[in-house]
């Protein structure tokens, strides 16, 4: 079965840091490109970062250049999302999602709120 499992979501106030992560099985995760989607509250989802199946093409929004960093881990099958200076503005579901060729599989989703 396959399963994205995103974590590390929570409150935060301004100025903070999250680090989110999304442990990936049921597929060979070393083939995948991984990307982080985020959705606000009444908004469409915004593509937020992504990170190639080698690691070695990383890729920001420009809304979050400069203080997210996306790494992953072929050993333990995670992808991860360190925010830093968080902003009201990135309060979102967060979503991580694996894609190659015609496949394209989603995780559920971690709850991510800036707010003093």
């Amino acid at each position: 079965e396959v399963q994205l499992v995103e974590s590390g979501g929570g409150l935060v106030q301004p100025g903070g840091s999250l680090r989110l992560s999304c442990v990936a099985s049921g597929f060979t995760f070393g083939d995948y490109d991984m990307i982080w989607v985020r959705q606000a509250p009444g908004k469409g989802p915004e593509w937020v970062s992504s990170i190639n199946s080698n690691g070695g093409v990383i890729n920001y929004a420009d809304s979050v250049k400069g203080r997210f960093t996306i790494s992953r881990d072929g050993a333990k099958n995670t992808v991860a999302l360190q925010m830093d200076t968080l902003k009201p503005e990135d309060t979102a579901m967060y979503y991580c999602n694996g894609r190659v060729l015609r496949y394209d599989y989603w995780g559920q989703g971690t709850q991510v709120t800036v707010s003093s």
